[in-house]
């Protein structure tokens, strides 16, 4: 979905949102302004199945670097009602 070459921005934004989000870090607000994810998503078609390959990928990326339980019952229901906020395809 993203571009090939801005793998590294993807990942220092995604990084950044989500310290923004869980730890109060401010970074993400200084460098890029109010997250405004819909509208930053928009040019992306996110239906369902976009969606849930997200949170596919989101747990998987929990399993690997083995985040704590305690986290987790934050964590998944978070990414959930983000993935779903970001659909911008009806469903079906």
């Amino acid at each position: 979905m993203y571009p090939a070459d801005d793998w590294e921005g993807s990942e220092k934004r995604l990084r950044d949102f989500l310290l923004f989000r869980i730890g109060g870090v401010p970074r993400y607000l200084e460098e890029r302004g109010h997250p405004r994810l819909r509208m930053r998503h928009m040019p992306f078609v996110i239906g369902e199945r976009e969606r849930d390959r997200w949170l596919e990928l989101m747990v998987a990326a929990m399993d690997e670097t083995s985040v704590p339980a305690e986290a987790r019952l934050w964590l998944e229901p978070f990414f959930r009602q983000v993935a779903d906020f970001m659909r911008n395809q009806p469903e079906g």
